[in-house]
């Protein structure tokens, strides 16, 4: 009975800020669960534990070396975890900095008006894009265009070749033509001009991707998966016309349904992460996460 009368007072005690805390805490405990799970970090976590259990073991059994040694590590944890998780923290931040839900107030209070000549500058990239992609897959000629939207990508546009220039079928053509110096990078298309060209894009991680999938659609899958940005692929093997969204390829576009999936996402400011899933599920097309018999999507991209 004074044990139920201790909790009592305890529960007493506890304020509203306090349920805030805990809940707080429980959130990060929850998050840095799902960061680690799945990946590499949780081996690298394992083997944390394992020099905990053996500090333990050291201490109690009066290895003063080695648990001054161990201790001398410990308290620098914070840095050493930090470089040891860095890709794993990198890409929790990014995708919280993608989420719409946290986005949005950000958006509300930056975001500059767009004026029609932006809008109209737009269209005009889409459908150049959409035309230069129907033409490189009637001549199966291999092709990657990389939208931007909210996440620039400076970065990568440092890895290949400064155009700003219009967008046009005939420029699309001569950097993509195969014998051409910039056709085996990925151009870059900002605020409806051809930015960059000849870029180096990241490769997808995920091993669940098709394995038929050529290098081409992994750096496509891959720089989506790094940013919020629409990336075009043309296929140089079969000639399928792509889109990479948040991780995921839609395939096989003609032209209308192509400009108009492009035009969704980058005219449209107000597409959130619940619409792109709810686009996925509804379409038609294969996923690079489904294996498929019919279709094989593997490339040369020399």
């Amino acid at each position: 009975m004074e044990f139920f009368n201790d909790i009592l007072s305890i529960l007493k005690t506890i304020q509203f800020r306090d349920i805030v805390d805990i809940m707080a805490i429980s959130l990060i405990i929850f998050g840095l669960v799902r960061l680690v799970r799945e990946t590499r970090a949780a081996q690298l976590l394992k083997g944390v534990i394992v020099l905990v259990i053996i500090y333990l073991l050291s201490s109690l059994f009066g290895l003063v070396m080695l648990s001054s040694l161990l201790r001398m590590v410990f308290e620098s944890v914070i840095v050493i975890m930090v470089i040891i998780f860095q890709p794993e923290i990198r890409k929790a931040l990014e995708q919280m900095g993608r989420n719409h839900n946290y986005t949005k107030i950000f958006k509300f209070l930056t975001k500059r008006g767009r004026s029609v000549e932006w809008e109209k500058s737009v269209k005009k990239s889409i459908v150049d894009a959409a035309d230069t992609a129907v033409l490189f897959s009637r001549s199966k000629t291999g092709a990657l265009l990389v939208f931007e939207r909210e996440t620039k990508l400076s970065d990568i546009a440092s890895t290949g070749t400064i155009v700003d220039a219009e967008t046009s079928v005939a420029l699309f053509g001569n950097i993509f033509f195969n014998k051409a110096p910039l056709h085996d990078g990925a151009s870059i298309i900002r605020d409806g001009k051809l930015y960059a060209a000849g870029c180096i894009l990241p490769l997808t991680d995920n091993k669940n991707v098709d394995p038929n999938l050529g290098t081409r659609h992994r750096a496509a899958l891959g720089m989506s998966e790094q940013s919020d940005a629409i990336i075009l692929v043309v296929s140089e093997e079969t000639g399928f016309i792509s889109l990479a969204i948040n991780g995921t390829l839609l395939r096989d576009f003609n032209r209308e349904d192509l400009i108009l999936k492009l035009e969704k996402f980058l005219i449209d400011d107000y597409v959130n992460e619940a619409e792109i899933e709810k686009a996925e599920k509804i379409e038609k097309h294969e996923l690079p996460f489904v294996r498929s018999s019919k279709r094989k999507e593997s490339e040369d991209d020399e």
